[in-house]
């Protein structure tokens, strides 16, 4: 018999309580790259048909505590819901998709951008972008900000070199219905329900998306190196989940279908003949699963002895390079949405070889974690655990590239070899 499925609303008050009492992990601009970006997890609960507001100031909620003992919030049948984007043109460095390899696959992300010289602060950068890309005013009455996840380091070259940071802002919308949005010609809009990503029963499905290596090593311009780089080492396979858009329609402030506003929220259609499987990857994926921690993780008190909640199995990834044995459910599951598996064997072998750094800087945190230093920020773990993974992948391509080059040597020397004997 299948499990019913259960409601997550007492799991995203978990998490948004947690969020608002938690302070953000800080992450200062070098001055060598004084370049930021912020983006904005925009959260609301959707009534279920039958709900009734007998009053719009009744049902508007003045805080986080009041938002959560709503009744139309606390139905078994309302639907929390995050939303996401996708952009026709997405820009090469924010999303990778002129890399991927699947054109029948799209990437969704979250409303955002760059921080522009006159924007007060990055808080300020998510309302403005929001409001800019998809016509969401988070700034009205309807929309609350609940605080902010830690900051992200935006890398290239396998990260040696930094790009920008980036800093996401949760949103919850506090009222049952809002404004329309009015997204960009090129922009539809996703709302997708959160059970898809946090419930067990069924858990999310879990996929990759893959890109070329030569994309992340070689020279743009360089077409020659790409392509013998591509031959050498392969290409790489991010975690990615799988988006599955709400079928059902919102409803009005009277109970009835908006059906308006949801043909307003699908904005561009593309003209494929051909539907594209969205995907959640790399980045925003890991922004998601910073938020699915808040839900799911247990309080240090339960980590110290082993134990765990009964959905943090669902935030293991099908595969964690060079920390299987490790709980990155309990560590950080949005690190290992980051780090990729190479097509070629070989290659991951030898950065489990050159890994061990990686490994003590993740058995480290693990133990801060376990010991009740889960807000403990004054050490950067995940920023140590990126660097040396990223030095033990720059490694085992270097031998990886002078094996195959000697293979190749003496393979052409053998040949001539048994041709001239």
């Amino acid at each position: 018999m299948a499990e019913k499925p259960t409601s997550i609303v007492p799991l995203l008050s978990r998490a948004l309580h947690r969020i608002r009492a938690t302070p953000p992990r800080i992450i200062a601009s070098p001055p060598t790259q004084p370049r930021r970006a912020a983006v904005a997890l925009i959260i609301r609960v959707v009534p279920p048909p039958h709900a009734v507001f007998p009053d719009e100031k009744v049902s508007q909620a003045f805080s986080l505590a009041d938002f959560f003992e709503l009744d139309w919030v606390n139905d078994p049948a309302a639907r929390p819901e995050i939303l996401f984007l996708q952009r026709e043109n997405p820009a090469p460095e924010d999303s990778g998709m002129s890399r991927l390899r699947n054109t029948n696959e799209a990437h969704v992300a979250f409303p955002g951008g760059r921080t522009e010289a006159d924007d007060e602060g990055g808080l300020y950068t998510a309302m403005r972008q929001t409001w800019e890309e998809i016509g969401i005013d988070l700034a009205e009455k309807d929309y609350t900000c609940i605080g902010q996840l830690d900051d992200r380091e935006i890398t290239t070259s396998l990260g040696k070199r930094l790009l920008m940071i980036l800093t996401p802002f949760v949103f919850l919308q506090v009222t049952p219905q809002a404004l329309p949005p009015d997204p960009t010609a090129s922009t539809t809009l996703h709302w997708t329900p959160l059970a898809s990503l946090v419930s067990a029963h069924p858990p999310p499905k879990w996929s990759t998306v893959t890109v070329d290596a030569a994309s992340r090593i070689a020279p743009k311009h360089s077409t020659a190196l790409r392509l013998l780089v591509q031959v050498l080492v392969g290409s790489m396979e991010f975690p990615a989940v799988i988006v599955e858009p709400s079928s059902l329609p919102s409803v009005t402030p009277d109970g009835k279908p908006n059906v308006s506003q949801d043909k307003l929220e699908k904005g561009y259609v593309s003209r494929s003949s051909r539907p594209q499987q969205l995907k959640l990857w790399g980045l925003s994926l890991g922004m998601a699963l910073d938020l699915m921690s808040y839900m799911v993780h247990p309080a240090p008190r339960d980590i110290s002895d082993g134990t765990s909640s009964p959905l943090s199995p669902i935030m293991q990834l099908p595969y964690q390079t060079g920390a299987e044995a490790m709980r990155m459910d309990i560590v950080a599951p949005s690190l290992a949405s980051v780090f990729p598996r190479f097509s070629y064997p070989d290659v991951n072998f030898w950065i489990w070889v050159f890994g061990k750094r990686y490994r003590e800087v993740v058995r480290g945190w693990e133990t801060s974690v376990r010991g009740g230093g889960i807000n403990d920020r004054r050490i950067n773990w995940s920023g140590s655990a990126l660097s040396t993974f990223y030095a033990a992948i720059r490694k085992a391509l270097v031998v990886v590239i002078v094996a195959r080059a000697l293979g190749v040597l003496f393979g052409l020397a053998f040949a001539s070899w048994w041709v001239f004997r």
